[in-house]
């Protein structure tokens, strides 16, 4: 398991925009029509990655809890599935339906969401305000598979009660560490 450390994104940008398929409905999903009534979390992830497997009750858990106050997640997987077939659509819906996500999890076919977003790896999360600009990118928590440290949430669920406090940003903005996002290789 390679650690991989996610890439600057600036406190202020605009979330760039996408319409992305929802494998499980199989509808395109919009982030205009996805977007929270007071902030929007985005999360790059991927079904095979031990760093997303080791937070997904806990985000879930998260979601749950924020989505009763105005606050929307949304899942994004940018892997190439031809070469890691265990992130194909059809088993991103089966994971979103077994692990009750209350959240879209969309597939970015084309990667042209992940770096449009600077994502670097899985998991990645950005936290937007209501009129979706960044206050927040990086870690869930400290927690990591080998760590033993509890999975708790703490980082975005501060970023997120500073937004519904009407707070500053969080200054302390710790990079995620996670598998890298599995790019397509473009022909030379």
């Amino acid at each position: 398991m390679a650690d991989t450390q996610s890439n600057p994104f600036p406190v202020g940008a605009l979330a760039p925009s996408f319409k992305l398929l929802n494998p499980l409905t199989g509808a395109k999903q919009s982030l205009e029509e996805c977007k929270g009534e007071h902030a929007t979390v985005i999360v790059f992830m991927c079904n095979h990655c031990p760093f997303v497997i080791h937070i997904n009750k806990m985000m879930v858990a998260v979601a749950n809890k924020y989505i009763k106050k105005g606050v929307t997640f949304i899942a994004i997987s940018s892997n190439d599935v031809k070469n890691y077939p265990q992130d194909s659509p059809k088993l991103m819906a089966e994971l979103a339906q077994n692990e009750q996500f209350p959240f879209p999890y969309l597939y970015d076919e084309s990667q042209e969401v992940a770096k449009a977003y600077n994502a670097a790896c899985t998991p990645d999360f950005y936290v937007f305000n209501n009129r979706l600009k960044a206050t927040y990118h990086g870690q869930f928590d400290d927690s990591r598979p080998r760590n033993g440290r509890p999975v708790t949430g703490h980082d975005v669920q501060y970023a997120l009660d500073r937004i519904l406090s009407h707070g500053a940003p969080p200054e302390n903005q710790k990079p995620s560490i996670g598998c890298n996002i599995k790019w397509k290789q473009e022909l030379t």
